[in-house]
């Protein structure tokens, strides 16, 4: 599974993809912002943005 962080476009790395689901909240290791995961559709993995971080 692979995760690209939609502000600033850079992968994020995550410890254990099989804990990442709907309603996940993670940060992008890159920019700080914080996202939530909105859908999960097999490799595919949409994220939204919900604070700006840094």
């Amino acid at each position: 599974m692979k995760l690209f962080c939609p502000e600033c476009k850079n992968n994020i790395n995550v410890d254990d993809p099989s804990e990442i689901e709907e309603g996940s909240i993670i940060e992008c290791n890159t920019c700080g912002v914080t996202l939530e995961v909105t859908s999960i559709n097999g490799e595919r993995v949409d994220l939204e943005v919900i604070d700006e971080g840094k």
